[in-house]
């Protein structure tokens, strides 16, 4: 899972680092920004995480521009490459938020609709923000006043090394703030130990479904596996836990990095093998757990897929597989928060009848109210849902 960087909104995203993609298709032309800068046309390439497309229409601006003409030719399609202070950048790029925030959101009938709706204004929000574009100078300098040293984090985010390009502030705040939860890393009570987030793999803030894997009794078991392991985080827990041998899998390949370099830093290497499958790897187990985004609903940014997960495909490969997966006297422990019945996206009768269809049971269930931010924020429009969300461990077992 991913800290909260500030990305693009796109369609297209693939996990893929910029010079993964780049690689994969040499003779795709890379994306580039154009526009006309004391009469001549200017380009460079156009970096965006989401592969969202460069904006047509470019001027050239400073300190000078205001707030409210930024915010409304923004919402005309109009992108402004930054040539003043960066400070002044952020300054105004909050203006604009304030901007932008202040038109509340409509009040809708269903919660279903309020939340769509939320979305939607989201993605109108993250465009016109990323509207206010960043030049990058070969070697990763921000050629600035008062710009920050922003060479390693781009290069760990994935940016060109030795080429021009152009970023949208939001983006670059977000890769700058990225870099820092790397450095740092999260303290996880539950380990005692602290993990350390790649750009581009969700970062496990929250403790309500760290504390129910830390608490939920273990079933005797020699392996575990770990489906979707992001960060690493839940494999290094069981080991801690004593669990003799975790497999954690995932698809991702920052993701991968991520939890290796985790495990290794946490001296599990000898019990924690991290491999790239679809979920489940060859082989079954004592003890399979998932913790598959928990809203059915597509991804509008790269961010969103640890959160958002199209027609539950994977809490669905989870299930549908686990049965095949489990030893004799087995368990799998499914983490799921009922925001999504909240929300009417799916119904707790949907979820059994999943459950029962795989040829499941459940032997228990463990709960935990959520202690995040976001569920005190009165002024959050899905307040109501997530004031009132529990996280769930469902323990399950194959049926005779």
């Amino acid at each position: 899972m991913l800290p909260p960087s500030a990305l693009s909104t796109g369609d297209t995203m693939d996990g893929r680092t910029f010079d993964e993609k780049r690689t994969a298709l040499p003779n795709t032309p890379l994306p580039m920004l154009e526009w006309t800068e004391r009469g001549e046309p200017r380009s460079a390439i156009w970096r965006s995480e989401n592969d969202a497309p460069p904006p047509r229409r470019v001027v050239v601006a400073d300190d000078r521009l205001r707030a409210d003409d930024a915010h409304s030719q923004a919402a005309e399609g109009t992108a402004f490459l930054w040539r003043g202070d960066f400070h002044g950048a952020r300054n105004l790029l909050t203006a604009m938020t304030r901007r932008v925030d202040r038109k509340p959101l409509a009040e809708m009938d269903t919660p279903a609709q309020t939340f769509h709706r939320y979305r939607q204004r989201q993605a109108q929000r993250s465009r016109l923000l990323g509207m206010l574009l960043i030049p990058v100078d070969a070697g990763c300098e921000v050629p600035l006043r008062r710009a920050p040293e922003v060479r390693d984090a781009c290069l760990a985010a994935g940016c060109p090394a030795d080429e021009p390009f152009v970023l949208s502030l939001r983006e670059l705040l977000g890769i700058i703030g990225a870099h820092e939860w790397r450095r740092n890393g999260i303290e996880i009570p539950a380990l005692d130990a602290r993990i350390h987030p790649h750009y581009g793999v969700f970062a496990p803030l929250r403790s309500d479904y760290l504390e129910l894997i830390a608490a939920e009794p273990l079933p005797p078991v020699g392996t575990a596996f770990d489906l979707g392991t992001g960060t690493g985080v839940l494999a290094a827990l069981l080991a801690r836990r004593g669990v003799d041998r975790v497999v954690a899998t995932e698809l991702d390949e920052r993701a991968l990095a991520c939890a290796a370099e985790n495990v290794e830093a946490l001296g599990l290497s000898g019990r924690v093998e991290v491999t790239s499958a679809d979920l489940y790897p060859e082989g079954r187990a004592g003890l399979v757990v998932c913790n598959p985004p928990w809203l059915p609903a597509k991804p509008s940014a790269a961010l969103q897929r640890a959160v958002y997960d199209p027609g539950s495909r994977m809490l669905r490969g989870f299930l549908t597989g686990l049965a095949g997966h489990l030893e004799p006297g087995g368990q799998g422990w499914l983490v799921l928060s009922d925001l999504a019945e909240l929300l009417g996206l799916r119904t707790r009768q949907e979820l059994l009848d999943l459950i029962d269809a795989a040829g499941l049971a459940v032997a228990g269930r463990s709960d935990a109210a959520p202690r995040h931010p976001r569920s005190a924020d009165t002024d959050d429009p899905l307040h109501e849902a997530r004031a009132a969300e529990t996280v769930s461990l469902w323990r399950l077992v194959a049926r005779d």
